[in-house]
């Protein structure tokens, strides 16, 4: 009995699911990291790339610097400058308990011209954020004084920031970039790809102690190009300063300068008044930074006459000698009234010209058909843009409808019942000059001129050209040029408001020189000037002279004053048949 007693207490007789138990928990143990390996590794691996990657993984990126814009000449018209840029850590703020350095906070503060208690608060706003701006692209010497203070948690960034060294000279033309380096106006917009090129970027591996491991990949840098407009600043500078001398003394309401190469359609200058400083815009109101030039549009008034005449040249119903009558001074055309001042007479077509006479330009354009005089119109351009690219430019207003009444034929032919930019009208006069081949304009430097579009015969362009020559010598002193032969057409127009015509005027002037051979196309605005002169030929016409006089000494363009030759006059006939009968071909 004792016997049996002791064999039932062994333990070696312990029951045997015990160890069954602990094999099966074991192996259950066994099977789970199995299992959950096999899921980490097979199923999901990603989310342990991704904190390996952040333990081991950087990236270095390489910046690359804004392109420069440059003149004709190689002028620096845009440039980046570098700055620093201050940012805070608020999580190492608060972890080193930083704000209570009150003294160096209010330094800071101050330095960046900001109250104390929002530049705190934008930290504790956001206490375990690891970045947040406090002030973008400061100078040099703000950004060692930030330094000294050595505030934990308060960072400086190495940044560009975008310089114009031309200032409001070519504001609307070269335009800016935001904060972020973005081009919204001007050549910065048109241009911001080709400005902003893109930047490189290596990615390496490292070990526990920071040594580089691997390099995994290298992305080249893309170098942002440079561009080269077709403007001489030389020019654009002379320009700019006329105009604003104009404009503030003849109160004008603002006014534009276009200067062209006929030979290659290079804008050679564009400026406006009011101008901005595109290196300070705070506080500019919003309409300075129109390009006038390229998006205002006026009726041109008499500054059209010449393509009016040009039109009945081609035709063939007059001839440069040829005399119309324009007597009483005055004519009905459906029971409107068109008149000259006083009754000039017998007028040939270059006097028609020279005294700007609204009945004579009127007989010539209805001694044409309709469709024939409307098509030279859209043949000058005046319903396009001038291939500029230039972002806001407008096509102006040209009617294309079927019926036209003679008065409203006649009132197109002196420059009424159309609008157009300064830029349109640049664009005519050098196609003019240039013997009758319109071409498109261009802000970019040219290796070679454009093709162009003949539009009208070199023979009756350049006899118009030289009638404008006339025009200047007899009638707009102002406009003339010491040493130079110079033509041009003046234009005054009222400014059209609702049912009608106001009181307001707008002053223009269009030429070109030297007459012997035409280089340069000058055009002048005047919007609304407030004073007691307001004709084109007072207010815009003493800017032409000027601008054209300062372009052709830059490009150093010989006189031709003295090369004047009687082949080049246009001869006044005094056949009395030679006449033009208005409503020929319109009635």
């Amino acid at each position: 009995m004792n016997k049996k007693a002791a064999k039932n207490n062994n333990p070696l007789n312990t029951a045997p699911w015990r160890y069954y138990l602990v094999l099966v928990i074991v192996a259950l143990i066994y099977l789970s990291l199995m299992a959950r390996t096999a899921y980490i590794q097979i199923i999901e691996p990603d989310m342990l790339k991704k904190q390996g990657d952040l333990r081991s993984l950087r990236v270095t990126a390489n910046t690359v610097q804004r392109g420069s814009i440059f003149d004709r000449n190689g002028a620096e018209l845009a440039i980046s400058v570098p700055v620093e840029t201050v940012w805070a850590d608020p999580k190492i703020i608060m972890d080193n308990k930083a704000l209570a350095m009150t003294e160096h906070w209010q330094a800071l503060a101050d330095v960046l011209d900001q109250n104390i208690n929002k530049l705190t608060a934008r930290v504790l706003k956001n206490p375990r954020k690891r970045f947040i701006y406090l002030e973008r692209k400061i100078s040099p010497a703000v950004a060692n004084y930030i330094k000294e203070l050595k505030i934990p948690g308060i960072h400086l960034r190495k940044e560009s920031k975008r310089f114009y060294p031309a200032g409001e000279i070519s504001a609307h033309i070269i335009g800016f970039t935001n904060v972020d380096d973005k081009g919204i106006e001007g050549i910065e917009r048109i241009y911001d790809k080709q400005l902003t090129g893109t930047g490189g970027e290596k990615r390496f591996r490292k070990d526990a102690k920071g040594r580089k491991i691997e390099i995994i990949s290298v992305e080249e840098a893309e170098q942002a190009q440079d561009i080269t407009l077709s403007i001489d600043q030389r020019i654009q500078a002379i320009a700019y300063k006329e105009l604003k001398g104009a404009v503030q003394a003849f109160k004008a309401s603002s006014g534009s300068v276009v200067v062209v190469n006929v030979h290659t359609g290079e804008i050679l200058a564009m400026t406006n008044s009011p101008s901005y400083n595109p290196n300070n815009r705070r506080n500019t109101a919003i309409h300075r930074f129109r390009n006038r030039a390229i998006t205002d549009i006026y009726e041109p008034g008499s500054t059209m006459k010449p393509l009016t005449a040009l039109t009945a040249l081609e035709f063939g119903s007059v001839k440069a000698n040829s005399i119309i009558n324009t007597s009483p001074g005055w004519m009905r055309l459906g029971g409107r009234r068109v008149s000259d001042p006083i009754n000039r007479g017998k007028l040939s077509v270059e006097d028609i010209l020279v005294t700007s006479s609204n009945v004579g330009t009127a007989k010539l354009a209805l001694s044409v058909p309709k469709n024939y005089l409307l098509d030279k119109f859209f043949d000058a351009g005046f319903a396009e843009t001038t291939g500029t690219d230039l972002v806001g430019e407008s096509a102006g207003m040209m009617h294309d409808r079927s019926r036209w009444s003679k008065f409203e034929l006649a009132t197109l032919s002196f420059g009424y019942g159309l609008a157009i930019t300064p830029m349109q009208l640049t664009r005519f006069y050098a196609a003019l000059a240039n013997g009758g081949i319109k071409r498109e304009l261009s802000i970019i430097k040219r290796d070679k001129p454009a093709e162009g579009e003949r539009i009208f015969s070199k023979e009756n362009s350049l006899a118009i050209v030289n009638m404008l020559e006339e025009v200047v010598d007899d009638h707009v002193p102002k406009a003339k040029v010491d040493g130079y032969r110079v033509g041009g057409k003046t234009g005054t127009s009222f400014k059209a408001v609702a049912g009608g015509y106001g009181n307001d005027y707008v002053g223009l002037f269009a030429g070109m020189a030297p007459i012997s051979n035409p280089e340069i196309v000058v055009v002048v605005v005047i919007n609304d000037p407030g004073g007691d002169l307001y004709h084109g030929g007072e207010v815009a016409a003493p800017v032409f002279s000027r601008v054209m006089k300062g372009a052709l000494r830059v490009l150093n363009i010989a006189p031709d004053a003295q090369k004047k030759q009687a082949a080049n006059q246009v001869v006044k006939p005094t056949d009395p048949e030679q006449k033009i009968i208005a409503g020929e071909h319109n009635a």
